[in-house]
């Protein structure tokens, strides 16, 4: 099978993690250092279900209530990863508002997103519930997973389910078209 190619934007409040997600997943390592992000790109190869991807990965500054959306985010994309911090009722909060944008944006009902709250192994500190986060991802009828990037728990799984998302959000768009000649 060919190579296929896939766009996914992380995006989410700043200080949630989205650098340390991705480069845990890309180079598996966890980076402690805080530096914030503008945007970087991140290239990996991956497999999954015996198809082979080239996934480009746009690692975003934080997003808040009062950030526009830039319209390429809406064109390249394939998929998001949407990503808050178990510890910052804030970036729960943002995280919905962006969530509404994004579809706003796209003008679709359904776009291809993983739910993740971000910063697991800090369970001391969780003031955002596992149900919460769940329930929030159930009413938006996305995938949801509650990762740490520090212990390397759910990270892959993340962007392995961000695929087959994306992949169930093509074969659903792909119609069968019939022409009759008369």
């Amino acid at each position: 099978m060919p190579l296929k190619q896939r766009t996914i934007a992380i995006m989410g409040y700043r200080s949630v993690g989205k650098s340390s997600l991705v480069i845990q997943f890309v180079e598996g390592q966890f980076v402690s250092s805080y530096d914030p992000t503008i945007e970087n790109t991140f290239l990996k190869t991956t497999k999954v279900n015996n198809q082979e991807y080239d996934m480009k990965l746009i690692d975003t500054a934080g997003q808040d209530e009062y950030s526009i959306l830039p319209t390429q985010y809406s064109i390249v994309i394939h998929g998001y990863v949407l990503v808050y911090s178990i510890t910052s009722p804030r970036s729960f909060e943002i995280i919905q508002i962006i969530y509404d944008k994004l579809l706003d944006m796209t003008g679709k009902v359904h776009v291809p997103i993983v739910l993740v709250g971000h910063k697991k192994d800090l369970h001391m500190d969780r003031v955002v519930t596992r149900e919460e986060g769940r329930k929030l991802a159930d009413s938006w009828k996305v995938e949801f997973f509650e990762a740490s990037s520090k212990q390397n728990e759910c990270v892959a799984d993340t962007f392995h389910t961000m695929l087959m998302e994306i992949e169930k959000a093509n074969r659903n768009s792909v119609q069968d078209y019939k022409c009759s000649i008369l």
